[in-house]
């Protein structure tokens, strides 16, 4: 080959581009070509050349083996024999050839794959079909050889010629659409020099194809943003194999970054030497910038309205916003709708009261957002005008309108926005407030685009601000029905120091229906009662309601703790029976006990409740031994009553299932969470009430409402009773007044002596014509109380009525009722007891 090599061979001069530019346009094309004495390799280097080849084309064996067979080739293959060699098949055809002495020759040649185990190339098998065909081009003299032939025509770009065409030049055409190709090009050398640059790329970076070429891409680009493209540009010259990435950049003149899509490949020789990277930039901002608003609008979908709360709902739609899509947002709304009141449906006409209840705000400093500060738009506003018209709009600035209103909804101080939206927020056809969202760090305007976004997330967020606001509506009622439902002010009697708590349960769960009671009963006597209805919600508070009241009216007429739940249960079977069918199943469950501090005995009955805890005088805490009985509701079903003794100064705990149980905890360490925090001494009840809830509630809103009622028990003294069994005889009434008399002197109440010994005279008497068993008379000195008690065997209730002029008998209990402040009739298993209150 005379020492000459083809234009592939060749280092490509920095200083003259073409030799890249063309290896970029040729990088692809793998060629065969020989005869039937020649072979080729997989990789198109000649492994075989036979004496007819030297004859025919007249390059000895050692000119042409090692070399790449496209060398030989005056122009490129024909599509077919190019798609058969990629697929390793075989294939016949025409193609042109070099001779020695620079002629160009036509050969039909026919090509032979040799498959390996696998079923890929490893060698080619090339026969000449014919040539018969005289030279396309003879030489101008002898001195011409294959280098000139093909430095005119291997790399060439243009469709294979046929005998006798004149060669056009392409050049010119190439190049400019290189220049002027809608997407950035560019082409760099194996160091990493700019070799050439379309206007598309020049643009992006702001530079011109003249001051970068010839200067390493580190240097004329060096700032960090173009470290992606550096290193993305060293791994494909590192390992030849082409790579996709998208790169952000904002070029010269714009106000917003542009997204690309970028492909960089390497540019090979024929020989498959790497000699630069040719890069494709694609703008696909559009494309991006539509995709980022529908990731956002996604993830907005999800993050809003995850609690059925307004305030938190708002702060919500104001933190996905900021910064992802503005600087700085203020939600609002009609003040007359966050306090509660339904939305006025239709138009609506100034002025507007609105109440700021979610900010959020690129600002690293400044003041504290304006959440809870209500302000009024007047009509001519251009928030009054979106309020009014219902439309979202992008307010152009400057705007005299806008700078007047503008400091209640950005904070003074701070760089003015270029660019404001205000989007109403509108669901179920009315108007709830609006959102204003601005941009003064952001470079780039407010677009149609973002407008249809802004008001998608603001529909989005009005529906669950609505859904907030009819909640929190309904919940706020139950609770204020709940509350109202509960005692207000415990009673203090003697026999016991309460306290208690009511929580109700997450706005997830909403209102139920627990509650307590304490019921101060005859004889210095107290019921504590705790119950809990099932279900949630104003239907749960109204039963709860229904029962509570029901539990004190039983417990006028001072049934046994198990009686008063056997009617209980009565009185939830006609519920049910009077409920809407569709309202679903009543059940409660309920816990009653008294306690009498004369005898320090407490009885106890549960209707499928939590046992009571029981922490004595020395700090053990117990859970008493109660049956559970079944839940109210079921109707039919027994339940029973057992006693306990509770020491002087015990303390009675009564809760509901909610305190113990929750979904992180089952009720056995809930049990043992409550008997820790009741060991833990505390000063007060009140402070044993905060330390149960503190110890057992926790950080999370409860899953279900809780009732606490604490009862520190007290003794009443000897001091404080006097009782006397008297026999059934006429002539023990008087003795029965001496006896009151000498106890109310030794009490020091004389004052009360006249209205009790009538009050004795009249009960004995009543018992002595009654009944033919023994009596027992008591008097009790309670807390601001006398108590006058008179028992017999018999269980003939006595009824108040109002005796006629004539009448001799009945004006015994109108006087007892007409000098005492309270009196009644109990009943126990031996008979009856008559009793008399008076205040002192």
């Amino acid at each position: 080959m005379n020492g000459d090599r083809p234009c592939t061979d060749m280092p490509a001069d920095r200083s003259d581009e073409r030799p890249l530019d063309r290896l970029a346009g040729c990088s692809d094309v793998h060629l065969a070509g020989g005869s039937v004495t020649a072979a080729v390799d997989a990789h198109g280097i000649v492994t075989g050349w036979s004496e007819s080849a030297y004859q025919l084309l007249g390059y000895t064996p050692a000119e042409v083996i090692g070399t790449a067979v496209g060398t030989l080739l005056a122009d490129a293959l024909p599509p077919p024999a190019r798609h058969a060699v990629a697929h390793g098949q075989g294939w016949q055809g025409l193609v042109t050839v070099c001779h020695h002495d620079g002629r160009i020759l036509p050969l039909g040649i026919r090509a032979y794959p040799l498959l390996d185990a696998a079923g890929a190339v490893t060698l080619w098998y090339l026969a000449v079909l014919h040539t018969g065909l005289a030279p396309v081009r003879a030489p101008s003299s002898a001195s011409h050889d294959r280098q000139a032939c093909h430095d005119r025509q291997a790399c060439d770009p243009r469709e294979p010629r046929e005998a006798g065409e004149t060669p056009v030049d392409d050049r010119p055409l190439i190049d400019w659409a290189f220049m002027q190709a809608p997407i950035g090009l560019s082409l760099v050398d194996t160091e990493m020099r700019i070799r050439r640059l379309n206007t598309e790329t020049t643009r992006m970076i702001g530079n011109t194809d003249t001051d970068l070429r010839g200067h390493r891409l580190m240097d004329a680009l060096p700032h960090p943003a173009y470290q992606a493209t550096w290193d993305h540009l060293r791994h494909v010259m590192a390992t030849g194999r082409s790579a996709r990435h998208e790169s952000f950049s904002r070029a010269q003149g714009e106000t917003r970054k542009r997204a690309w899509a970028v492909r960089t490949s390497p540019v090979r020789d024929p020989a498959g030497r790497i000699h630069g990277v040719f890069t494709a930039a694609i703008d696909i901002s559009e494309q991006y910038w539509a995709q980022q608003r529908l990731t956002l609008l996604n993830e907005a979908t999800t993050a809003i309205g995850s609690a059925l709360e307004v305030d938190r709902t708002a702060q919500e739609f104001a933190d996905i916003t900021v910064p992802r899509f503005a600087d700085q947002i203020s939600v609002t709304l009609l003040d007359t709708v966050y306090r509660g009141s339904e939305p006025t449906p239709g138009p609506l006409s100034a002025p507007f009261p609105l109440r700021c209840i979610g900010y959020a705000a690129t600002l690293p400093t400044g003041p504290t957002a304006p959440l809870g500060h209500t302000t009024t738009y007047p009509a001519g506003s251009p928030l009054a005008h979106a309020l009014t018209t219902g439309r979202p709009a992008i307010c152009p600035l400057p705007d005299p309108a806008f700078t007047t209103w503008i400091p209640t909804t950005w904070i003074p101080g701070t760089t003015a926005p270029h660019s404001v939206m205000i989007v109403p927020l509108r669901a179920r056809g009315t108007t709830l407030g609006a959102a204003v969202l601005t941009r003064h760090h952001h470079p780039a305007p407010f677009t149609s685009d973002d407008l249809l976004l802004a008001d998608e997330l603001a529909t989005h967020t009005a529906v669950c601000l609505d859904n907030a606001r009819r909640y929190t509506r309904e919940r706020t009622t139950a609770l204020t029905l709940q509350h109202s439902l509960l005692p207000h002010d415990l009673p203090r009697p003697a026999a016991v120091d309460v306290a208690s708590r009511y929580l109700p349960a997450g706005a997830q769960a909403g209102v139920g229906g627990d509650w307590y009671d304490v019921i101060p009963l005859s004889g210095a006597r107290v019921a504590l009662v705790v119950g809990d209805v099932v279900g949630h919600g104003i239907h749960a508070a109204a039963t709860m309601g229904r029962l509570r009241t029901a539990v004190r009216t039983l417990a006028d007429a001072d049934p046994t703790p198990d009686e008063l739940l056997t009617r209980l249960d009565d009185v939830i079977t006609r519920l049910t029976t009077d409920r809407d069918p569709g309202s679903g199943d009543l059940g409660a469950t309920c816990l009653y006990a008294v306690y009498d501090p004369t005898t320090g005995h407490a009885t106890i009955a549960s209707a499928g409740h939590p046992p009571p805890a029981l922490v004595t005088p020395d700090g053990t805490v117990t859970y008493l031994d109660i049956p559970p009985g079944p839940p109210l509701g079921l109707g039919g079903l027994p339940f029973e009553a057992t006693d306990h003794h509770l020491p002087d100064g015990s303390l009675l705990a009564l809760y509901t299932d909610g305190l113990i149980e929750s979904r992180d905890r089952d009720i056995d360490t809930g049990l043992d969470m409550l008997r820790h925090a009741l060991s833990t001494p505390a000063p007060t009840l009140e402070a044993t009430c905060d330390h149960i809830l503190k110890t057992l509630l926790p950080d999370r809103p409860a899953d279900d409402d809780i009732a606490v009622l604490l009862a520190r028990t007290h003794t009443l003294t000897t001091g404080q009773v006097a009782s006397w069994d008297l026999p059934s005889d006429p002539a023990v009434v008087a003795y029965a007044r001496t006896h009151t008399t000498n106890q109310l002197t030794t009490w020091n109440l004389p004052d009360a002596i006249p209205t009790t010994t009538l009050v004795v005279s009249e009960l004995v008497t009543n018992a002595i014509r009654h009944t033919t068993g023994p009596i027992h008379l008591r008097l009790i000195r309670d807390r601001g109380t006398l108590i006058c008690e008179v028992s017999d065997t018999s269980n003939t209730a006595p009824h108040l009525r109002r005796a006629r002029t004539l009448d001799e008998n009945g004006r015994g209990l109108f006087l007892i009722a007409q000098l005492t402040h309270h009196w009644g009739t109990r009943y126990n298993r031996t008979g009856k007891t008559i009793w008399a209150e008076q205040l002192i």
